[in-house]
């Protein structure tokens, strides 16, 4: 994988290339037509995706099967011009990840595009500690442009679902919108089969609407800006800030990210900030502490306070992280388990997503009985589930071809 960036601006020429890739998104394009006080002899796309402009360099670069597989990953901003805006779910301009390869086969193409799927499947539960489903999208649902979307949708604490993370086969379709052509090994002039894939900064919304309480913000200790906060308590008296520091740098050497609170507000104070900030950890040092070779503990998912050996204190809060991070997950996925509900018609699906669930629902494959579902209860198809194990059609009641999750979204 190669990292690259590439222009902002995107001529409207190239946006207009493939058919369905303009129709998708010509209700978020933002078009920049004057420039220095003059119009522009071509307007101008504000990006809201890149494959355009990346196909149409691939086009350029690529000629040969020595070339390929290209793989080039981007960290941008896009802007899609949304008419009702939600901090960090639904802004105008956010920030991303965004992957695109070219491949000679159609099934590396493919793979590959499965394997992003995976990667962000890990990463949601390893590092976000959020359970996600993941599958392919329905046709009206995928991406504008693409042959096959699959996606990953996580469940907020309202029952509602989020689009966490999409990963697209885009076979020949720009390919031959953009030439990318390359001479193979026999010697014959063929189309290269591509992909592309994102997350983006909604992720973050992800994260507070998973895992926040009342209390404020519940960070999961790998994408913690602070994984520990140490309180000195009655921090005037002579030794106090001192051993804190000893401990803070002790958990530093470790790899622990950890600040000390000096400041000069009250220990309650900074933990009700703290705890609103979302940091993991919490760790009371005073005199009565330091004389006992002790250091009183909090996670920020629990409310109960321990008393922990100051010896081998970086293992000890290693640990508490460790178990934190498993804890938040398997609340999560809990929660997501017991609010997937099944459904065999329309009320009864309407019911469920009125109660804040996700519905597995049999769908005979036909998009009227899609837009059916939506017209009647304002819940779209998130993904199809890897099995069919419904008998018929939640709209219809025609024999069943796939079973989907559908749940309403941000």
């Amino acid at each position: 994988m190669e990292n690259a960036y590439f222009p902002l601006l995107i001529p409207m020429s190239f946006m207009t290339k493939e058919a369905e890739h303009v129709e998708g998104f010509a209700p978020e394009v933002a078009v920049v037509t004057h420039a220095g006080g003059e119009k522009l002899q071509e307007p101008l796309a504000v990006r809201p995706t890149s494959e355009t402009i990346i196909g149409h360099m691939m086009g350029k670069w690529v000629e040969s099967w020595r070339d390929l597989p290209l793989r080039l990953n981007q960290w941008c901003n896009v802007m899609r011009w949304e008419k009702t805006t939600r901090p960090f779910l639904r802004t105008s301009e956010f920030l991303w990840q965004e992957g695109h390869s070219v491949y000679a086969a159609a099934e590396e193409a493919e793979e590959e595009t499965l394997n992003m799927l995976r990667l962000y499947e890990e990463f949601a539960k390893n590092v976000l500690c959020m359970p996600v489903l993941t599958g392919r999208k329905t046709e009206k649902e995928k991406f504008a442009g693409a042959v096959a979307t699959y996606g990953m949708e996580a469940m907020m604490h309202d029952g509602k679902s989020l689009q966490s993370g999409t990963s697209h086969y885009l076979g020949q379709n720009f390919s031959k919108a953009f030439g990318v052509q390359f001479t193979d090994k026999d010697g014959t002039l063929k189309y290269g089969y591509t992909m592309s894939y994102g997350v983006s900064t909604r992720l973050i919304g992800a994260i507070i609407m998973t895992h926040g309480d009342q209390r404020g913000l519940v960070l999961p200790p790998p994408v913690a800006p602070v994984q520990v906060i140490i309180v000195p308590i009655a921090q005037k008296k002579e030794g106090v800030l001192a051993a804190c520091e000893r401990l803070a740098a002790s958990l530093k050497e470790a790899g622990i990210r950890v600040k000390v609170d000096d400041s000069d507000n009250s220990p309650g104070w900074k933990f009700n900030e703290w705890e609103m900030k979302g940091v993991p950890v919490r760790i009371e040092l005073g005199p009565r502490d330091i004389e006992k070779d002790v250091m009183t503990v909090s996670r920020r998912d629990g409310f109960g306070k321990e008393e922990v050996s100051l010896q081998n204190a970086a293992e000890t809060v290693k640990g508490i992280l460790s178990d934190l991070s498993e804890a938040l997950y398997q609340k999560a996925e809990k929660r997501m388990q017991e609010r997937i509900v099944p459904a065999e018609t329309l009320d009864g699906l309407l019911e469920a997503v009125n109660g804040g669930n996700f519905v597995k629902a049999g769908w005979c494959g036909c998009r009227a009985c899609e837009d059916k579902v939506k017209e009647f209860s304002q819940a779209t198809a998130r993904v199809m589930a890897k099995e069919n194990t419904a008998e018929t059609c939640v709209a219809c009641g025609a024999p069943s071809v796939h079973t989907v999750f559908f749940a309403r979204a941000y």
